[in-house]
């Protein structure tokens, strides 16, 4: 007799035979996010203390900084032979590369660009790759489940790892240099768990690029997370640094309590990704982010200066725990794909696009907050909450298939299997 998915605490949702590699896919998907933890921890601060940036050059440089995000597809289109396995191994290496520069280059601009354009480009590859790859460990019905449950194990050692940081930032003054020496380590690392997976089976030919109309909800939703995203990218962690004043060491702490907040909110969003579907999960998340635009934008102004940066500081740990509500789109576009080797170029393209809005809308935002004054966050984050307005009623006219596409043997496309994108 079988034991039930709940009966063995969920195991059953991974596909048999695919547990070696799914336990190497959590570890790489750790030191990634280890990596990711000292590159959110540090890189505000490093900008201010080494360069002296004001918002304007600050969000001039978000161009350099996304547009490997414009070019992923390009990237994984002239890499699809090798498979999202290899491409993702590959990320993790030149990521760790573009982290180990920003180390050790002297504080040079135009260095500290070419360094974070490739750190960019190795972080970039691999977003779509890990939904694909993750989602091709899922038995059908499975998916969110399933990345869920590898992003709280990503994040539980974020925990650790930014409790560290903390504590390394705050009292034993851990330089910029040591720090992003370390992320690069984690980075390495994930490239090496990366390349001991088994490459998986063909389903099909590889497929280097793939646009569709019947895709374009998702494309649109892709173009609105990408201004969405920036605002809490750039413009959140700008506002603590820079109109709070904050060390490093409170964005640490900032970064230690999403971390927390992650170990419950990414499983459950999964889950309730999987029992309801993307729809209700987006529609909530765009009506989050609309609240959230509106306290960025006035509570500076009308609470006392403490109050308010506790406010702000709130805003940012909310945004960012929400932001695991990416899996959702990848479900969706899981769902909607005619083909199961559509998915990682599919993927791969919802990157691109949304990292075209992500390189040109800083450079406006900045442009905006600059030109008026001591309050031009506020006209900025107001954009923001028009954008979540545009989102919401974009999230409701989805509408799930009765059927869901991709077989469960397949969810890996030929891309992913050994032949993908990113």
């Amino acid at each position: 007799m079988k034991a039930s998915p709940a009966a063995d605490g969920g195991r059953t949702a991974i596909d048999p035979g695919r547990e070696r590699d799914f336990r190497l896919f959590v570890l790489a998907s750790i030191f990634m996010g280890l990596g990711a933890c000292v590159n959110s921890a540090a890189f505000n601060n490093y900008l201010r203390d080494n360069y002296a940036l004001d918002v304007g050059r600050r969000t001039l440089l978000e161009f350099p900084r996304e547009l490997p995000g414009f070019l992923v597809s390009l990237f994984v289109g002239v890499l699809a032979a090798l498979g999202d396995v290899r491409i993702a191994a590959i990320a993790g290496m030149v990521a760790s590369v573009g982290m180990f520069a920003m180390g050790w280059i002297p504080p040079v601009y135009g260095i500290m660009l070419a360094s974070v354009f490739v750190f960019s480009a190795g972080t970039h590859i691999y977003m779509p790759l890990a939904n694909s790859i993750g989602m091709g460990f899922a038995r059908k019905g499975n998916e969110g489940g399933v990345l869920g449950k590898i992003q709280a194990s990503t994040t539980s050692a974020l925990v650790v790892g930014a409790a560290v940081l903390v504590i390394l930032f705050r009292f034993a003054n851990l330089s910029y240099r040591t720090a992003f020496s370390v992320g690069a380590i984690f980075y390495f690392l994930a490239g090496l768990s990366l390349f001991f997976m088994k490459p998986a089976p063909r389903v099909a030919a590889a497929r280097r690029f793939v646009v569709k109309k019947e895709y374009s909800r998702f494309y649109v939703l892709s173009v609105l997370y990408g201004a969405r995203k920036q605002l809490f990218i750039t413009f959140g962690p700008w506002m603590i640094v820079d109109l709070f004043d904050q060390p490093v060491s409170t964005m640490t702490l900032l970064f230690f309590i999403v971390s927390i907040l992650g170990i419950a909110v990414k499983p459950a969003v999964g889950k309730i990704t999987d029992r309801f579907g993307p729809r209700p999960v987006l529609e909530t998340e765009a009506l989050l982010t609309i609240v959230l635009c509106m306290l960025y934008a006035f509570a500076p102004e009308l609470l006392p200066p403490g109050a308010a940066l506790v406010v702000i500081c709130a805003c940012y740990i909310v945004d960012q725990a929400s932001d695991a509500v990416s899996m959702s789109r990848a479900v969706y576009a899981k769902q909607i794909v005619s083909r199961p080797e559509d998915l990682s170029p599919t993927l791969s393209f919802g990157i691109s696009i949304d990292h075209l809005v992500a390189m040109t809308l800083p450079v406006l935002g900045g442009l905006v907050w600059k030109s008026a004054g001591n309050t031009g966050y506020r006209w900025v984050f107001i954009g923001g909450a028009v954008v979540a307005v545009c989102s919401y009623f974009v999230s409701r006219g989805m509408a799930a298939p009765a059927k869901a596409s991709v077989s469960p043997g397949s969810t890996i496309p030929a891309s992913s299997a050994q032949g993908t994108t990113k």
